[in-house]
């Protein structure tokens, strides 16, 4: 296992914190979970449903981890924390903004006193600036951050994204920038503060958005499926449902043309590249719609593969949960010894072999600290 040997201590909550750690722990780092005695992380209680006495969402983000339960309010719970501090390669909080300097366990005293931990801390707003005391939720962080501001249809409400995208984003951040510093560490035997925060993450979400106002002055809108650069590239309704066509050139468009009957499309001064194909978006979209109606969505998905068109129906989580390529990738995984608790996989393999689950979700505090150094 890549990780092998690098110990893991995590203080967090709920998403980014517990994140980050699963993913240094399905690379094989032994990770152990720092919890309150009474109740431990509140995403134990984050149901229905529940596998056992923890939420389905619980399980997802903290398979491979053991658990410890200290008070880290008390003094005999800050002493157990140092210790464990002095054994641990990284430590990853995501702890409220001024809450580890006051419990004693901030990055400059931690830094100092273990200059080879590498210590991850995950906020809400950023470790700067005039909103970096303040705390954050996914829905808030969206909405201030920008992304909720282009996402869903041009007359409608703007919506949430539905994944997490800025928790579990920056969880995957900290788990970079941890990897990072622990090359880093390799050559210089010092470890490094590491920093993200939730509002950093959702601004480089928006980065494409972002350079194209810079460029342009036009501020971007929402734009439901599409794409505001390319087109044709959405949802369009077929004869009995939804097909996704994303014909991102102009070699594609000519090729989707030829599919639909209409090759003429192609030479049309209105449609010949993508730029006047963006600026005469409503008129090539009208023409679509009309034709895909003709058919069902299995006729034209056919059509499309077979000249090498880009498309997809849209799949709802249990039809992709049961898909044959999901299945063929592996990325529905069985935890042992559990009773048929199923978890989505780590999105990556090395050497062709992806993390597998060794350990469900741990019970609450069932461990005693870290296990001893081979050799």
């Amino acid at each position: 296992m890549l990780l092998a040997g690098i110990r893991v201590l995590e203080l967090g909550q709920i998403l980014a914190a517990p994140y980050a750690a699963e993913i240094l722990a399905d690379m094989g780092a032994e990770v152990l979970k720092v919890e309150r005695p009474e109740g431990g992380d509140d995403a134990r209680g984050w149901g229905p449903p529940f596998w056992g006495n923890d939420a389905a969402l619980f399980h997802q983000m903290n398979r491979n981890k053991r658990s410890i339960a200290i008070d880290v309010k008390s003094a005999e719970g800050l002493a157990r924390m140092l210790e464990l501090m002095s054994e641990a390669d990284v430590f990853i909080h995501n702890l409220r903004p001024g809450l580890p300097d006051k419990l004693g366990i901030g990055p400059k005293p931690m830094r100092e006193r273990f200059p080879r931990l590498v210590y991850a801390d995950i906020g809400a707003f950023g470790h700067l600036g005039p909103m970096r005391t303040r705390p954050g939720y996914e829905l808030l962080v969206q909405a201030f951050g920008g992304p909720m501001s282009i996402t869903g249809e041009a007359d409608g409400t703007p919506v949430r994204c539905g994944p997490s995208i800025n928790d579990l984003g920056s969880g995957m951040w900290a788990a970079i920038g941890i990897l990072g510093a622990l090359v880093q560490r390799a050559r210089s035997g010092d470890g490094c503060l590491v920093q993200t925060s939730l509002f950093e993450t959702a601004i480089s979400w928006t980065s494409i958005a972002a350079s194209t106002f810079m460029a342009s002055g036009t501020p971007p809108r929402r734009e439901g499926s599409k794409h505001p650069s390319v087109v044709p590239y959405g949802a369009f309704q077929t004869a009995d449902g939804t097909l996704i066509i994303g014909a991102g050139s102009d070699r594609l468009f000519q090729k989707l043309s030829e599919v639909m009957g209409h090759p003429q499309w192609a030479s049309d001064p209105r449609f010949a590249t993508n730029r006047d194909r963006v600026v005469n978006r409503d008129a090539l979209e009208a023409l679509l719609n009309t034709v895909l109606r003709s058919r069902s969505r299995a006729e034209w998905t056919e059509m499309l593969e077979s000249a090498g068109v880009p498309c997809a129906s849209l799949q709802t989580i249990p039809e992709v949960l049961v898909h044959e390529q999901t299945e063929a990738l592996g990325m529905v995984h069985e935890v042992p010894d559990t009773c048929d608790v199923r978890l989505v996989a780590l999105p990556l393999s090395f050497d062709g072999v992806r993390p597998a689950a060794r350990l469900p979700s741990p019970e609450l505090g069932m461990a005693a600290g870290f296990s001893r150094r081979s050799g």
